[in-house]
């Protein structure tokens, strides 16, 4: 299988004139996928002081602008919208692709957003039952004729999902890097693995865990794609390259230094070695993660540059 690249767009100080823009170009530059992110303020938290579009809606402009890239959401937090309405919102985004949308789930990390809108951002433990929850109740609902269940945070009875997905098994994705719940949960439900920000090193040993979940469940562990988002940090010279490092650092205060363990830094010459290390070690999707403003040069450079070493050494 051909390394999958794609580009992971926070919908945040943009216009969506200028998103839709950027949608259009990167779909058209030949990029596989494209995604948002699931978050009512920006990231990384700034106490609301960005201007940030909702995802679902965001989602529903990007399935009409594009054309060929796979799409989807990395996460959606499971406590932010009931199960039911996320598969029919996935199906209806299916049908609106014509049949490219893909869904993320995760347990969530932004508490600050989730208190300031009024949810309830319980314990990790609980966000993980509810999320073992989720996707019992989607997986049902975008695969059975009609689902029942009750759980302590979710439930539906004898609901239907119509009309069905454009694909025959719409895929499922969970996001996150914890080895004793997340990681098992992925084996459970998924049909693929999101981790951000991590090192080439850190991103193989979680594969070997998931890889262990998989066996363990009876599952082959091929069978789960692997996908990671790195920060896009590039420049095209030195001076460039020094502004990026110092903004990461700005914008991630103390942690900085393990998000730059996942992040693309330095000239676009370098980017497609640091691609090559994550397909080594096991990556089947590489994303770029694109928060504005970002150095366009750069991603020009990594249009015409790097995506093409790339794809040569992988196919």
């Amino acid at each position: 299988m051909a390394l999958s690249l794609g580009a992971h767009v926070g919908q945040q100080n943009m216009t969506m004139d200028q998103l839709r823009a950027l949608w259009r170009k990167l779909d058209q530059s030949g990029f596989d996928w494209i995604s948002a992110w699931d978050h009512f303020y920006e990231a990384p938290p700034a106490g609301g002081t960005l201007p940030h579009f909702e995802a679902l809606a965001t989602l529903g402009a990007l399935a009409a602008e594009t054309r060929r890239a796979r799409i989807g959401c990395l996460v959606f937090y499971v406590g932010y919208r009931n199960p039911a309405l996320l598969a029919k919102a996935a199906t209806t985004l299916d049908h609106i692709s014509g049949g490219r949308f893909e869904l993320g789930i995760g347990a969530g990390w932004h508490h600050w957003e989730a208190t300031a809108h009024g949810y309830d951002f319980p314990n990790v433990k609980t966000r993980l039952d509810m999320l073992d929850e989720a996707a019992t109740v989607i997986r049902g609902m975008l695969t059975q004729e009609r689902t029942t269940f009750r759980g302590n945070h979710f439930k539906v009875e004898d609901v239907s999902c119509l009309p069905r997905p454009v694909q025959q098994r719409l895929p499922i994705w969970i996001g996150g890097v914890g080895e004793k719940r997340t990681l098992r949960l992925v084996a459970k439900h998924a049909d693929g693995w999101n981790a951000a920000y991590v090192s080439p090193q850190e991103f193989a040993r979680l594969s070997t865990v998931l890889d262990g979940w998989c066996e363990r469940g009876g599952r082959e562990p091929k069978d789960v794609r692997r996908a990671v988002n790195l920060t896009f940090n590039l420049a095209t010279d030195a001076k460039g390259v020094a502004r990026e490092a110092e903004q990461l650092k700005q914008d991630w205060g103390p942690a900085a230094s393990r998000i730059a363990g996942g992040a693309l830094v330095g000239m676009p010459a370098q980017a497609a070695d640091r691609i090559l290390e994550y397909a080594a070690a096991g990556a089947t999707e590489v994303n770029i993660a694109l928060r504005a403003p970002w150095n366009q040069e750069a991603l020009d450079a990594y249009i015409e540059e790097v995506i093409p070493r790339v794809r040569a050494a992988t196919r």
